[in-house]
C-alpha cells in the first residue's frame, strides 16, 4: 500500500499536470514529451510563467496587476516563504530552485516584462521587442535547458534567444483578436510606422492594405529569428534539444498568418491541434524547429 507522503506526491503532481493543461496546452504537451526525470521541475517553471503571463488576465486595472508581480518577486526572493507553502505553484518553483539551483534573476526579469502586459502602450520597437521576448519566451527555453542539463545550458543561449523570438511572434499573432479587444498592440511601433500606421489605426482596421503589410513584416521577423534559432540549435549537445520543444510551434502559426494577413485581427492563425501536436513530437525526435 503507497505510503501517504508517496500518495499526496501524487496528486500534488496530478494537480501540477491538470494545470498546466489548462493553462498551456502547447506546453503541457511538450512537456510530456521531455525526460521524465526533469519533468516535475520543468512543470514548476511552466506554471509559474502561466501564472505571470495571466495577470492581466485577473484584474481589471493596472495596480493590482503591479502588485501580484510584486508578490511573485518576494516569493522568487524568499520573502514569502510562509504564503508560498499555501500556493501550490509557488511552492513548487521554490522546490524547483533550491533543488535545481536555478538562478533567479531571469525569474525576476520575466516578472518585470510581463508589467508591459498590463497597460495599453504599444510596444516602441523591434529592439524593445526582442528584449521582451527575450525575457519571456526565451527565458523559459534557457531555464529548461537548466534543468536539462545544467554544465552544458550556457551552450543554448544564443539559440535560445532566437527560439524565443520566434515563438514570441507565433504567441503574440494567436492572441493578436484577444490583445485587440482590450487595446494591446505586440507588433513593434517602428513596424507599425513605416506602413503608415500608429497603435489607433492599427486596432481599427481599416486600412486592410497596411495592416497586412504590418503583420508580414511581423511574420517576417518572428521567422528571421527562426531561422537564426535553427542554426544555432546544430550543435547543441541532444541533452539540451527538448528545452526547444514549445517553440516547435511557431513554424506553422507563422506561415498561416502569412496567409491569412490583416484577417488575423478577427482570426487567430492557430494550426490544428493535429499538426501542433505533431510538430512538437517531430521536434522531440530531433527535427528541425
Amino acid at each position: 500500500m503507497p505510503h501517504a507522503s508517496a500518495e499526496a506526491g501524487i496528486s500534488d503532481w496530478t494537480r501540477s499536470l491538470s494545470a498546466l493543461r489548462e493553462a498551456d496546452r502547447d506546453r503541457y504537451l511538450s512537456l510530456l514529451l521531455m525526460p521524465e526525470s526533469a519533468r516535475a521541475d520543468i512543470a514548476a517553471l511552466y506554471l509559474f510563467n502561466a501564472e505571470v503571463a495571466a495577470v492581466r488576465d485577473r484584474v481589471r486595472e493596472s495596480l493590482p496587476g503591479e502588485i501580484r508581480l510584486q508578490w511573485w518577486r518576494d516569493v522568487i526572493s524568499g520573502e514569502r516563504a510562509i504564503e508560498a507553502v499555501n500556493h501550490p505553484v509557488a511552492a513548487s518553483l521554490l522546490r524547483s530552485i533550491a533543488t535545481r539551483q536555478l538562478p533567479t534573476a531571469p525569474l525576476m526579469a520575466l516578472c518585470d516584462a510581463h508589467v508591459f502586459d498590463l497597460y495599453d502602450d504599444p510596444m516602441p520597437d523591434r529592439g524593445s521587442y526582442e528584449g521582451y521576448a527575450g525575457e519571456t519566451a526565451a527565458a523559459m527555453i534557457q531555464l529548461t535547458s537548466v534543468v536539462l542539463d545544467p554544465a552544458a545550458s550556457s551552450e543554448s543561449a544564443i539559440a535560445a534567444g532566437h527560439a524565443g523570438v520566434a515563438h514570441a511572434v507565433a504567441g503574440h499573432l494567436m492572441l493578436l483578436p484577444q490583445h485587440r479587444a482590450r487595446g494591446q498592440v505586440f507588433v513593434p511601433g517602428d513596424i507599425l510606422a513605416a506602413t503608415g500606421l500608429d497603435r489607433d489605426a492599427f486596432l481599427a482596421g481599416d486600412d486592410r492594405a497596411a495592416v497586412a503589410a504590418a503583420l508580414s513584416a511581423f511574420v517576417a521577423l518572428g521567422r528571421e529569428h527562426l531561422g537564426k534559432a535553427r542554426a544555432a540549435m546544430a550543435p547543441l549537445p541532444p541533452s539540451l534539444r527538448a528545452a526547444f520543444i514549445p517553440a516547435a510551434i511557431a513554424a506553422p502559426v507563422l506561415d498561416r498568418a502569412g496567409r491569412l494577413g490583416a484577417d488575423c485581427l478577427t482570426r487567430p492563425p492557430q494550426p490544428p491541434q493535429w499538426l501542433r501536436q505533431w510538430r512538437l513530437w517531430r521536434v522531440s525526435r530531433g527535427g528541425a524547429l
